[in-house]
């Protein structure tokens, strides 16, 4: 049947897909606009599956929050280049996805992609639709919400880092503002030492003591070798010690040794580690994580040799942050 260019204009501007892809859906649909309709979102449902894995590293990152400053959203649409994050079609999309996770506070992504928008479509239905139209996979990268006496917020001007931040009681914008910056940038795992996660902390020790005994018996090694007068250098793997032996700065004589060398005196340092003195080297480390991934003990970007949390006291003696919630498309 004949399709008229008022018909495919009519389609597009109710569906806003491609005008080639409504004149294929009114013929295949027969001229009725309700299965033509259903075509077009069925297509998106296919063009979403067919780019399923592929990386949404590009997109938006959209702060919501309330006028009284107490409850918040943190919401990331991802899309996979920056030429489509850009558009101001994407931006639009955007914008609604966080409209729509603000008033209703979901509790996760996934009740949020289930979250009826205005126009009756879920968000995730939304979001298919809208990618279709483009041909690139967009999706729901990152949700969360706050609740706190005062929430403040920083999106980085490219629109692909941000963060809100929660406060005990009320706090002045810029304070505010500044923080959440720090967590933008500085990326902390926590607010302080206590409200690190136990796995967390668990980890990082078992790793600071792994390195710890691995430097003590690297170091014994090294001074093996420099006392056979081998460059302990060109003894930091097998590998190495094969690549400089063809290399002509290892003979074959030193590599045997050297070989020899980090088998005995590897085993013979492991057996005799000072467990005291690897635990307090490790306990050092932990500290070290603490002052660098936490926020209140990380120093203040924008001032720098004061901590976070003394910065905080400098303004508002009585301020403390409660809780964050960051989000980057580039990490």
């Amino acid at each position: 049947m004949e399709i008229k260019a008022v018909d495919v204009a009519k389609l597009r501007k109710m569906t806003g897909a491609g005008m080639m892809d409504c004149k294929k859906a009114l013929v295949e649909a027969e001229g009725d606009f309700n299965r033509a309709q259903e075509i077009i979102r069925e297509k998106g449902k296919l063009v979403a599956a067919k780019r399923a894995d592929r990386e949404t590293t590009e997109g938006a990152v959209i702060a919501r929050i309330s006028p009284d400053n107490k409850t918040a959203i943190l919401v990331a649409l991802g899309c996979e280049t920056d030429f489509v994050s850009a558009t101001a079609e994407f931006k639009a999309i955007a914008d609604a996805v966080a409209d729509a996770a603000f008033a209703a506070l979901p509790e996760n992504k996934e009740a949020l992609e289930n979250t009826k928008m205005a126009n009756g479509q879920t968000v995730a239905e939304f979001i298919t639709e809208q990618a279709a139209k483009c041909g690139e996979k967009h999706a729901i990268a990152y949700y969360a919400k706050m609740q706190a006496e005062y929430i403040g917020s920083y999106i980085h001007f490219t629109r692909k880092d941000g963060a809100i931040v929660g406060f005990n009681k009320a706090v002045s914008a810029d304070l505010a503002k500044h923080i959440a910056m720090q967590v933008t940038s500085m990326k902390p795992v926590a607010v302080d030492e206590a409200s690190v996660p136990e796995n967390v902390v668990k980890q990082e020790l078992e790793v600071a003591v792994e390195k710890t005994k691995e430097e003590q018996i690297r170091k014994a090694v090294d001074n093996a070798l420099k006392k056979a007068g081998i460059n302990p250098a060109h003894c930091d793997s097998d590998d190495h010690i094969s690549s400089n032996t063809a290399k002509g700065w290892l003979t074959e004589a030193q590599a045997a040794q050297a070989r020899e060398i980090i088998a005995t005196v590897s085993a013979a340092q492991a057996a005799n580690l000072n467990e005291g003195m690897i635990q307090n080297i490790a306990k050092g480390r932990l500290a070290k994580f603490f002052k660098e991934q936490t926020l209140e003990n990380q120093e203040f970007v924008m001032e720098g040799k004061i901590s976070v949390k003394d910065y905080i006291k400098s303004v508002d003696a009585a301020a403390k942050v409660t809780g964050f919630c960051r989000f980057s498309l580039s990490d």
